[in-house]
């Protein structure tokens, strides 16, 4: 439950006195929790570590409302230790694929002048490295494949065998993937417990994992989980394309990098399907 001080700040914050709290599921940070405040509802996360991973989102949360259109929950107070946002309606965004997919389109039409993001992000609690960089095959060998394959091996999850294979790998991108167009916002965790949804609408995406990336990354980590159908896709390729290798090759190996965040959190069978595609690529 929120302690005297955490319930001080909320207070203060809303003008209000917190009441109906009520525990959540859900969070990779800590707990999640709902909330009463002056005939209006919130949800507060807390994390009694403070390691700032919750500052992180609350960033994000602001930049996507500075910036995105993207239906989001709105931080209204954060620190390292507790993030208080907006109420977002409604329950899992299955059957709103079509709105799912012009409302991404969109976000991925948001552009840079390189790769990264304007500060290390949060993927499953996990630090995400964003420094800027001009080539979208540096930053993806590096700072993903490289970065998370090194996270998990640190973690004891990752045999040396696959690491050295996710180093060969990624200095081997460019016989598989070629420089795209332009860098393009992605939500980065687009998974079904992330999408919100009501009436064949979606009302919101939470948790965020923001960088500028080649937007099909994002495509990839729908088709992982799948989070949206054939309908999502077909409407996305009306909007924006699709690349005439997604299928084949593109999916597998951006798919590397959500299978190895879970290798290094959760090890088992994520351990065996990252290493099933280091071994296609990388040889």
């Amino acid at each position: 439950m929120l302690n005297a001080a955490l319930q001080e700040k909320i207070r203060a914050r809303l003008g209000a006195e917190p009441a109906k709290l009520r525990a959540l599921s859900g969070g990779d940070v800590g707990e999640v929790y709902g909330l009463e405040a002056g005939g209006e509802r919130y949800a507060v996360k807390v994390d009694r570590a403070e390691s700032g991973a919750l500052a992180v989102e609350g960033r994000m949360l602001d930049y996507l409302e500075r910036h995105a259109e993207l239906p989001a929950p709105r931080a209204l107070a954060y620190d390292a230790g507790f993030l208080l946002m907006t109420w977002v309606e409604g329950g899992s965004g299955g059957g709103a694929d079509a709105h799912a997919a012009d409302l991404l389109a969109t976000l991925h039409n948001l552009s840079a002048d390189a790769y990264g993001f304007d500060f290390d992000t949060v993927i499953g609690g996990l630090r995400q490295p964003n420094p800027w960089t001009p080539r979208w095959l540096d930053f993806f060998a590096e700072q993903r494949v490289v970065e998370m394959a090194r996270q998990a091996f640190d973690a004891g999850n990752l045999p040396s065998e696959l690491l050295r294979r996710a180093e060969r790998l990624a200095g081997r991108l460019g016989q598989w993937l070629d420089e795209p167009d332009q860098p393009g916002l992605v939500h980065g965790d687009i998974w079904g417990g992330n999408v919100m949804g009501s009436g064949g609408r979606i009302t919101g995406f939470i948790d965020p994992a923001l960088y500028f990336a080649d937007p099909e990354v994002e495509l990839a980590f729908i088709t992982l989980f799948s989070t949206f159908g054939d309908a999502f896709f077909r409407r996305y390729a009306e909007r924006r394309g699709l690349s005439a290798h997604f299928w084949e090759v593109k999916r597998d190996l951006y798919n590397l990098y959500p299978l190895l965040v879970h290798a290094r959190l959760f090890g088992g069978g994520y351990v065996s399907q990252a290493g099933g595609i280091l071994r296609r690529f990388a040889g």
